[in-house]
């Protein structure tokens, strides 16, 4: 049974060991009404992160996120994510599971005008785009080189296989019958599939492709670069109040501000996050929808 096949909710010990060392409020200098201006009013804040690399690499590359932010705003920040890219956009529409929201650019319209997520930053960055790689010994030099060929893509639903097949289609090729398109679980379940010779390419987000492991990355090339769209958004469930909200931006915005910051941020290789706008992922609704 693969990965993709069940939920999984992830607690990992290194939170658990913090979590409980976490110094607790003052109950002299605290009142309740102060308490609810915070976020300590809630028992811990769920995390929710797109599925888009494997539980493990999730865990891996956030928790060290949540561990900064369950510091923060002394709360327990829980990691927790959906078994593939389909339900993890209904579970946001319907607002049920996440209280902080890490999902694709193309799904957030639809978690705010649905369920009324509320953008509160971006990562800091101009943009990011979806590629297509193959091994370095390949034939295949251009998109057109495809025709025939077997194309790894992540979830028909995530944004890089949307990029990628606009992009083929502007190149005069057709996705469902100019060749094979193979979805796998994640973006690094992709581009491993041509890296061990399962299929002929590879296609991905840019940022996943530039964290892999330096012995896969040397072993491939790419041969096609996407158009680019806004980056990550992260955004707040509308039953968080509006106290907690401010204090979930706050922190993430200062983050790039401090060595401890920086160094949580790494691990994802996120410069830090910024103020974001919501018209910037609105006008990728339309830009994406696939006519097939």
């Amino acid at each position: 049974m693969t990965l993709s096949r069940f939920f999984v909710t992830l607690f990992f010990f290194p939170f658990a060991v913090f979590s409980a060392t976490l110094p607790a409020p003052d109950s002299a200098a605290t009142t309740h009404a102060d308490t609810e201006k915070t976020c300590h009013q809630y028992e811990h804040l769920t995390f929710g992160i797109l599925p888009f690399v494997s539980n493990e690499q999730l865990v891996i590359q956030f928790s060290p996120l949540t561990r900064y932010l369950s510091q923060k705003l002394g709360v327990p920040v829980r990691i927790e994510t959906a078994p593939d890219f389909a339900e993890f956009a209904k579970r946001t529409q319907q607002a049920t599971h996440y209280d902080i929201l890490f999902t694709a650019p193309h799904f957030y319209p639809r978690a705010n005008s649905e369920a009324g997520y509320r953008l509160i930053a971006s990562v800091d960055s101009p943009g990011m785009w979806a590629v297509i790689v193959v091994p370095v010994k390949s034939n295949i030099h251009s998109v057109q080189d495809l025709r025939g060929k077997r194309l790894a893509t992540a979830h028909p639903a995530a944004l890089s296989t949307l990029l990628v097949k606009k992009h083929l289609r502007n190149a005069g090729i057709n996705p469902e019958t100019d060749l094979t398109l193979v979805a796998t679980p994640s973006h690094n379940a992709s581009l491993l599939s041509s890296y061990h010779g399962v299929t002929d390419a590879s296609s991905l987000m840019q940022p996943p492709y530039t964290a892999a492991s330096a012995q896969v990355r040397k072993n491939m090339r790419i041969i096609a670069r996407t158009e680019s769209t806004p980056h990550i958004p992260i955004s707040v469930n509308p039953r968080i109040s509006k106290h907690c909200t401010d204090e979930i931006a706050t922190q993430l915005l200062r983050m790039k501000t401090t060595e401890e910051g920086r160094q949580a941020l790494s691990h994802n290789r996120f410069s830090g996050f910024r103020k974001a706008r919501a018209e910037e992922y609105e006008r990728i609704r339309d830009l994406l929808t696939d006519p097939h």
